[in-house]
């Protein structure tokens, strides 16, 4: 097994715990998505209009076009019309019905803990050296919302939904820009292994799903057992849509919970390109809620700094050099004015002032939707300034 040199520490640590994990994680970081490489690849040869044209025909099922177009297009999308045999849409209900009901906290949580975390591994180096995050950040965040908002809705991810066509949408980015990476001279294979690995995807879903609903009990969120696993369903379909393989896919919460843990462990430590992304990101999220006056937008980001440091620790929040703040009673504080929104929407007039609050948890209402529909345009660039809008 080739082992990227900065894996080599977190890898002998991580084995002591669990052995076949810890191998399984690290013989993943050196693997992409061969289907969705090989597509881009062949894609790539053609003119860009006539990509863009194929891709979209491939997303909306347009058969006139595709009989016309290569046979590699269809050999991609085809097999992914039928779902593997452990999906039941029928299982997504309930975690659909506790995802709308919760969603003023859903945000909030990805926000300041699920996305903070998954940049402390090194799949921060790919945002950092493209500067997707940093040079097109609210365009981003809001790109994520609305693929969220998209697979939670009811039908999302049937093969018409648009759910089902921004997975695969990211699935496709994300081949893109591994081969835009590799290609460049920033980055060190034989230190990092390769780009948006299939063991980063990997990570970055049980992120999404396990570590989303641990983050947003303790934000407040109430659900049953029945629809947290609803919940694990609708993002385990998710990650297969994206290409994550089924070897680094887990299969229910528990499991997730264990490659959070040993992937954790096998990561090397957050370095500046971590904590850069994870500044940035917390720094975009006033820019989210249209907070411009520099005083309004620095006290909300102390505040969301604040409820991060709560959710992700002392020990990783001092790695991403957050600002030193008190942690006592910010948890509880947060739960008891989630308890009171739920009363005054449910018994009293909506307040019409906006505090940091209201104005954290009425995040997932901001996404992107461009009239057009989806865009299935792809970066031509691998720095994001240089790139065409996609």
């Amino acid at each position: 097994m080739r082992i990227p040199s900065d894996y080599a520490a977190g890898y002998a640590e991580a084995r002591l715990v669990d052995a076949q994990l810890a191998r399984s994680y690290v013989a993943h970081t050196v693997v992409g998505d061969p289907e969705a490489d090989a597509f881009i690849a062949q894609i790539d040869a053609l003119p860009v209009e006539e990509a863009n044209l194929l891709i979209t025909a491939g997303m909306r099922r347009n058969e006139e076009v595709l009989r016309r177009g290569p046979s590699f297009v269809r050999e991609f999308f085809d097999p992914m019309d039928t779902p593997p045999d452990w999906v039941n849409q029928s299982d997504f209900r309930l975690g659909v019905r506790m995802f709308h009901r919760n969603s003023p906290v859903v945000l909030a949580s990805m926000l300041a803990g699920t996305l903070v975390e998954g940049f402390s591994t090194n799949i921060s180096k790919s945002f950092f050296i493209t500067g997707r995050l940093r040079d097109q950040g609210v365009r981003r965040l809001k790109q994520n919302n609305r693929h969220m908002v998209e697979i939670f809705m009811p039908g999302g991810l049937e093969r018409a939904g648009d759910g089902w066509k921004l997975s695969v949408r990211i699935r496709i980015v994300h081949a893109r820009i591994r081969r835009l990476l590799a290609e460049s001279d920033e980055w060190d294979e034989d230190a990092w292994g390769t780009p948006i690995s299939a063991a980063h995807v990997g990570f970055a879903i049980v992120a999404f799903s396990a570590r989303l609903l641990k983050h947003m009990k303790n934000l407040g969120a109430v659900y049953t057992e029945e629809e947290r696993a609803g919940f694990m369903a609708v993002w385990r379909y998710t990650g297969y849509l994206m290409g994550i393989p089924e070897s680094i896919l887990y299969t229910d919460e528990e499991e997730a919970l264990r490659i959070f843990k040993i992937g954790g462990m096998c990561e090397p430590d957050p370095d500046f390109e971590s904590i850069a992304m994870a500044n940035s990101l917390i720094h975009a999220g006033p820019l989210l809620v249209d907070m411009t006056e520099p005083e309004v937008r620095q006290n909300f980001a102390k505040y969301v700094f604040r409820v991060s440091r709560a959710l992700i620790g002392r020990e990783l929040s001092d790695q991403l050099h957050y600002p030193a703040t008190p942690l006592v009673g910010v948890l509880p504080w947060f739960r008891m004015q989630r308890r009171y929104q739920r009363f005054a929407a449910r018994y009293l007039k909506p307040l019409a002032k906006q505090n940091n609050f209201t104005a954290f948890t009425s995040l997932l209402q901001v996404s992107v939707f461009d009239e057009a529909g989806i865009s299935y345009r792809l970066p031509d660039h691998v720095y994001a300034e240089e790139s065409s809008r996609w």
